[in-house]
């Protein structure tokens, strides 16, 4: 049973980190833009989530507004700052996008303090599912689920409408689609909102389970890099793969071998690189 527990508990862990990751192999798959805010802007998630309950005592207005305003956030900063640096190299991206995440980082620090917040379950979510001898806590079973929606709503927008054919096409060719008559700046700063957007939703969604502080955005950002490694640059499907696997991983081997979770991480990463350099879904 204990297993069994922490495969959900993986499969939950594993679609928060898809969430993260699918938003950073968005931006970077259209744009060919490293964004190390993005960690940072799942932090800023969190704490709205956090700010949110407290002012109205909903978690759901937190669920529904946070993530349009971690969109906001990112759409002003692309229009305003990210988008001069687009043409540059990414020794570029980096300092600009780091130096954004310690300004987020100081400020939430400022605003919120530098101590961990809790955030309640929602009221509807709490207690447990238990079938036979096997309990499982509800908000954690509304966790997969909702975000099998929100994967399978982010695929549809992305395969089966105008803005993914765009999104698709701009990857493997801004500059075509510009000449066919589409605003493409417009559509660099829609994806790039749409991309930190989800990473703020993922950051809300997490902040019931774990609570928010102020370095959350650091954790995350590396597990979310090595997502988009292990399945693959600019393919939704292998940050899907690639998110359950880390989850997967880092739960089950929290049990077996809990000091060597964060290892076997890496080292999965590792395996991938040696055998499929492009990942698991990617391409060269």
């Amino acid at each position: 049973m204990l297993y069994i527990f922490q495969i959900l508990n993986g499969l939950g862990l594993g679609m928060i980190y898809f969430l993260i990751s699918v938003g950073l192999t968005i931006i970077f798959g259209l744009l060919n833009f490293v964004n190390f805010a993005h960690g940072a802007f799942f932090m800023v998630g969190g704490y709205l989530c956090y700010s949110l309950v407290a002012l109205t005592g909903s978690f759901w207005i937190s669920l529904l507004i946070g993530p349009l305003i971690v969109a906001f956030l990112a759409w002003v900063s692309e229009k305003t700052l990210f988008h001069r640096i687009y043409h540059l190299p990414h020794t570029f991206h980096i300092l600009v996008t780091v130096g954004i995440a310690l300004i987020l980082q100081e400020s939430a620090i400022i605003i919120w303090g530098p101590i961990g917040k809790n955030i309640a379950v929602p009221q509807e979510l709490q207690g447990v599912v238990t079938l036979w001898s096997f309990a499982y806590p509800v908000y954690r079973l509304f966790l997969i689920a909702f975000t099998i929606v929100i994967g399978m709503i982010l695929w549809f927008l992305l395969e089966r409408t105008r803005f993914g054919a765009l999104v698709r096409a701009g990857s493997e060719s801004a500059e075509m689609v510009s000449l066919l008559g589409v605003n493409i700046h417009r559509l660099f700063a829609q994806t790039f909102a749409l991309g930190v957007g989800l990473a703020g939703l993922a950051g809300i969604l997490s902040a019931p389970i774990r609570g928010v502080h102020p370095f959350m955005g650091v954790e995350v950002l590396g597990i979310a890099f090595v997502v988009v490694v292990i399945g693959g640059m600019g393919s939704f499907i292998g940050a899907l793969m690639g998110g359950l696997m880390v989850g997967l991983v880092q739960s089950v081997m929290s049990t077996v071998w809990p000091e060597g979770a964060s290892l076997m991480i890496y080292g999965a990463m590792a395996a991938v690189i040696l055998l499929r350099p492009y990942g698991l879904f990617g391409r060269a």
